[in-house]
């Protein structure tokens, strides 16, 4: 969140177009993927209208905010750290896991910002990141087969009948755990929690490790230039909060429209369900619901693109989702795999040059090397991850383009769903805190072992 939010009570207050209001609902005539099945369509109908007379998440001038911080990244001249849960639960929306989520985000932007001398946009897949994508409706388990885990905001993760079935009364649990979220989100990084000369303490609670004894190192240094710049006279009271913006997938159209509203001051449309959001691989299609609706409103939206994407595919995202050729408008987000970002990276960077865009380009380095071991955990090597991060890197050196961000899953709590790291996590320690109910995270240790490599590679760009 920014340290000042801009409330929509500008006078006079500009009214919409008509035309503006029918466009916002254009998707609702073209072909939409990964929706739930509701068994009762008029209890999704009413969720949804009460959601539309709740007050918004976000303000409309934080996400203004946003974009110009995001076309800062895109020429080279920040870098966006954007990380959190694959699938943020209900249940796990408590203070101390909320807390150390953030605090872990913190570290690792100090890592990067100190490392690279470099401003970081911290964002977090916090406060909204309840709905998943799924390869398949269903989920068989022996000769049983129900409906697929859609995320908490939809049904329950427990494998019976009762539980998989969607509920519409989750669509508002879920715009009231993402407000209790971002409240205390706005507490921890506004009240002094996030104040720079408390570095030391963001490394409490966590189990010792490696990476928390060289981040030690690196916060006694901090410590040492704090205390040289107090002694010259200079005036710290800019360190005791961070903007921190929240982000999802803008996937459950029953949720993203009804808090899509009217900004008073320009009558142009704002999705205020969180600041960023991005189209995952499974919705953007061209002629598709999520795009078109997302290309209408004023937030800065990210797309992912995989190993198979055209440069055709993207510069047609470029014209449909960015026509106005927007500072921070775009951020391509690429899910490539470690195997093979060097090869399907590059002709992407290319094409991007003789363009007349400069989107912001971020990698996720998660997405693209899943796999399963065989006593059945999805997992991911901590090796492959970085592998990815540095194809990258070297990708965007190659070319000659500005390497803009890293988007991760991850935890603060010391779980063990990615193998490998200094922990030397393997197949066997899976099953020791095995927490996550979609895709596997990195830990509080693994993190931070990844902030230290991108500072590495940031460095030397």
């Amino acid at each position: 969140m920014s340290g000042r939010p801009v409330l929509q009570t500008t006078d006079p207050v500009v009214r919409p177009d008509e035309s503006v209001i029918e466009g916002l609902d254009y998707w609702r005539t073209l072909e939409i993927k990964q929706q739930p099945t509701w068994p009762d369509t008029e209890a999704a109908a009413a969720a949804s209208a009460e959601i539309a007379t709740l007050p918004p998440l976000v303000f409309a001038g934080e996400v203004d905010q946003l974009r110009t911080r995001l076309a800062r990244a895109a020429e080279g001249k920040a870098f966006l750290l954007q990380g959190g849960d694959c699938a943020e639960t209900f249940a796990g929306a408590t203070a101390d896991q909320i807390r150390n989520r953030v605090k872990t985000v913190l570290q690792m932007a100090v890592v990067l910002t100190y490392g690279a001398s470099v401003p970081v946009i911290k964002m977090g897949r916090m406060a909204g990141q309840f709905a998943k994508p799924r390869s398949s409706d269903t989920e068989t388990r022996g000769d049983v087969t129900l409906p697929a885990y859609r995320g908490d905001i939809v049904n329950g993760y427990d494998f019976t009948p009762e539980s998989r079935q969607a509920d519409p009364r989750r669509l508002v649990q879920g715009y009231h755990t993402a407000a209790s979220t971002l409240n205390l989100i706005r507490a921890f990084t506004q009240g002094g929690f996030a104040d720079l000369r408390e570095v030391h303490s963001w490394n409490r609670g966590f189990a010792a490790n490696p990476a928390n004894q060289r981040y030690e190192g690196l916060a006694r240094d901090i410590d040492k230039a704090i205390k040289f710049m107090e002694a010259a006279g200079a005036d710290f009271d800019a360190l005791k909060g961070v903007e921190f913006y929240a982000s999802h997938e803008a996937l459950l159209m029953d949720y993203e429209r009804p808090m899509t509203r009217i900004d008073s001051r320009t009558g142009t449309p704002y999705n205020t369900s969180a600041h960023f959001v991005w189209i995952g691989e499974r919705t953007r299609d061209l002629d598709g619901a999520h795009v078109d609706f997302l290309s209408r409103v004023r937030n800065p939206i990210g797309v992912k693109l995989g190993p198979t994407t055209t440069p055709d595919t993207m510069l047609r995202l470029i014209d449909k989702l960015d026509p106005e050729r927007e500072p921070g408008r775009l951020t391509f987000i690429t899910r490539m795999g470690a195997g093979k970002i060097r090869d399907a990276l590059p002709p992407l960077l290319e094409a991007i040059k003789g363009a007349d865009a400069l989107p912001l380009w971020v990698t996720d380095p998660m997405h693209g090397n899943g796999l399963t071991t065989p006593n059945g955990y999805k997992t991911r090597r901590f090796d492959d991850v970085v592998d990815e991060v540095k194809g990258f890197f070297e990708a965007h050196r190659a070319v000659g383009t500005n390497p803009g961000g890293i988007h991760v899953e991850l935890t603060g709590d010391d779980v063990t769903e990615c193998l490998g790291g200094s922990e030397h996590i393997d197949e066997e320690t899976l099953a020791t805190r095995y927490e996550s109910l979609c895709d596997p995270r990195l830990n509080h240790m693994q993190s931070l072992e990844l902030a230290f490599l991108v500072a590495e590679e940031l460095a030397n760009v």
